[in-house]
């Protein structure tokens, strides 16, 4: 029998923040929760999974804190992918590229070509547009336009997110880990299948919205692409794994046998918003300990 219980604010804990990508939506803020998580469940030493990583703000902070011994960064978008790839294995060049960045719109138009014609194994190429965009279009999505608009007649202008400084020891320090990150271009659902049955693992699956995906993710999916995700994911119920989903009816309806729990979660997509997710866990997750709740 399942059960939805709320939960006010899933991860109060401060967290470091270590991804240089701006992502809609993104995850980072549950820090705290899968920390705790992490530690209830014996993973400490172990390896932390994101089918769908995107920015990949959790698993970092996770991985520079001590909580996991490695992560694993999956992202089907090849764009999102060369970028991680760039990162991991091509630091010093990318790093070159993010300290001599020109910040102009002319400059944003070259890396929008770049981004839409690079070729896909080009990991520097592609990755560093993707970055660019990321950190100089609004609200970081990849296929809007540059902060201030090309005319750059708004508030802000289009450096405004793209601190040289900060990003380049982010940067840094992501390099003190890199033989620990493991990156992965492949369809998230053989992601948690490799690694769901694996007991030193935590599968954190973080999927596409059902309402609004397409204007937040290049890589949409489909209500048959949630349909399969759940037939994957429940059938696995007896591994270790967190999901977390949009609140909208399907959603309910495909995990009606798993545990979830709703909360807030702050996003910035064209506008500062609140919006309510919910949280779903595999029946082998502990959640609690004895008769006291930890969340």
């Amino acid at each position: 029998m399942s059960s939805i219980t709320y939960l006010a604010n899933p991860g109060n804990l401060k967290k470091p923040y270590i991804s240089l990508l701006r992502y809609p939506g993104g995850k980072s803020s549950l820090y705290g929760r899968l920390r705790t998580l992490i530690r209830l469940n014996g993973l400490s030493n172990g390896t932390y999974v994101e089918p769908y990583a995107g920015g990949a703000g959790a698993a970092l902070a996770l991985l520079v804190t001590g909580q996991v011994r490695e992560i694993v960064i999956n992202d089907l978008d090849p764009a999102v992918y060369a970028f991680w790839r760039a990162v991991v294995t091509e630091r010093e060049a990318f790093s070159d590229l993010l300290v001599n960045a020109v910040l102009t719109v002319e400059e944003w138009t070259k890396q929008k070509e770049a981004y839409l014609t690079a070729p896909r194994d080009d990991y520097l190429t592609l990755g560093f547009a993707t970055f660019y965009l990321n950190r100089t279009n609004r609200s970081g999505v990849l296929n809007g336009g540059p902060i201030g608009g090309k005319d750059q007649s708004g508030n802000y202008k289009i450096d405004a997110r793209f601190n040289k400084q900060a990003l380049s020891e982010r940067l840094r320090l992501l390099s003190l880990y890199s033989n620990r990150i493991s990156v992965r271009n492949e369809d998230g659902l053989q992601v948690i299948k490799e690694f769901a049955a694996s007991p030193s693992a935590f599968v954190y699956a973080d999927p596409p919205y059902v309402e609004k995906a397409g204007s937040l993710y290049l890589n949409s999916f489909t209500k048959s692409a949630h349909q399969s995700l759940a037939d994957c994911i429940n059938s696995l119920s007896e591994t270790k794994w967190l999901l977390t989903y949009d609140d909208v009816p399907l959603v309910h309806e495909l995990y009606s046998d798993r545990r979830r729990e709703l909360f807030s979660l702050n996003y910035s997509a064209h506008r500062v918003a609140k919006a309510n997710e919910v949280m779903i866990f595999s029946d082998a997750l502990v959640t609690e300990t004895g008769e006291d709740r930890l969340f």
